[in-house]
């Protein structure tokens, strides 16, 4: 599954294409549609495709370096409005996969991105012309294939951390929003739940399980606070940022302990669950583009990559909790064309 991909986003290695599809119950000229008319009835609909890659290939080169590398990365953000009056229903749907391989491992693909993230709320405006709503929230999260911790082990193909559906994060939560057209937005919920689901396979792996989800089992319930806030605008021509930003507080939070009583995994209400993505892109020469990406994520549920010492034994856990942050950056320059 993972060649036929690799080799389908290598295609187009070294473009990045970009599509934007846009349409209404009736024709407004300015794609970041700000509703203020309480008897306003519309559909808004916007997506964004990113195609992108590069290649290297190195011979006789006195410095040294990998003989050969491909990377293709794809990432798609599309979002669905509707407007009836006081009410309004935005959907959202993030997906993103890229690959790498290299010539000394073969060429084997590897992952450097992998996350498919839908949001869905249907608010109702407390004031005809005001911005804030009571808004009901859903959310899904999860990947497309498995993914690994450790490539140096030999048998690493034998040995997954995650996989689709595996983890599985679902929130449900009824809050109020703040929303300023589509350019920003502010929700807050004291009473979200979200329920995490864990294949058997890897929870049993662990004396603390895996993603939260106790040891054996495969579902793990939390209640708690989360506040969603998002971003988007063009800072100046051409030059467009979006971003998100999500906290999450369990109220059940607690130390995870094995059968014998020690704690295995410490944890509590405190411990908030972090999560910023940040997408900058800047289109120039009317074909031309280049982005910008940076998502960290703090989340102890999480497993870290386990480090060991000269005797062989396994370092406790992340100091001061720094270990804990799961960072990515990237960074395409290639082609766009809209239509």
């Amino acid at each position: 599954m993972k060649k036929i991909l690799f080799f389908a986003l290598v295609l187009m290695c070294g473009l990045s294409g970009y599509a934007q599809l846009s349409n209404t119950d009736k024709v407004y000229t300015d794609q970041k549609y700000d509703s203020q008319n309480k008897d306003t009835i519309a559909w808004v609909k916007n997506a964004a495709f990113n195609l992108g890659g590069n290649q290297t290939l190195l011979h006789n080169w006195a410095a040294g370096g990998e003989l050969a590398s491909l990377v293709a990365n794809s990432r798609l953000d599309a979002n669905l409005i509707r407007y009836y009056g006081r009410h309004i229903w935005s959907n959202n749907l993030l997906m993103a996969y890229g690959i790498q391989a290299n010539y000394s491992t073969g060429f084997e693909p590897r992952k450097i991105d992998d996350r498919i993230d839908f949001t869905s709320k249907y608010g109702y405006r407390l004031k005809p012309e005001g911005n804030w709503y009571l808004t009901g929230l859903v959310n899904a999260r999860t990947q497309f294939t498995k993914g690994y911790s450790n490539y140096d082990l030999p048998d690493w193909k034998d040995s997954s951390s995650s996989n689709f559906l595996s983890p599985l994060y679902i929130m449900v939560s009824p809050g109020i929003e703040y929303r300023k057209g589509e350019m920003f937005s502010v929700f807050f919920s004291p009473a979200a739940g979200r329920m995490t689901f864990v294949n058997r396979y890897y929870t049993s792996q662990n004396p603390a399980g895996a993603f939260g989800v106790k040891k054996d089992k495969t579902t793990r319930f939390e209640l708690g606070a989360y506040l969603s806030a998002r971003f988007s605008k063009e800072l100046v021509k051409n030059l467009e940022l979006k971003s998100r930003l999500d906290l999450y507080s369990n109220y059940l939070a607690k130390d995870a302990r094995d059968s014998v009583g020690n704690i295995v995994k410490k944890d509590n209400p405190g411990n908030i669950d972090i999560m910023l993505d940040n997408l900058l892109t800047y289109r120039f020469m009317k074909y031309f583009n280049v982005g910008f990406t940076l998502t960290a994520i703090y989340d102890n549920d999480i497993p870290f990559v386990p480090a060991f010492d000269a005797q062989g034994n396994k370092i406790k856990e992340p100091v001061g909790g720094l270990g804990w942050w799961q960072v990515r950056q990237g960074f395409t320059l290639g082609f766009v064309y809209n239509f």
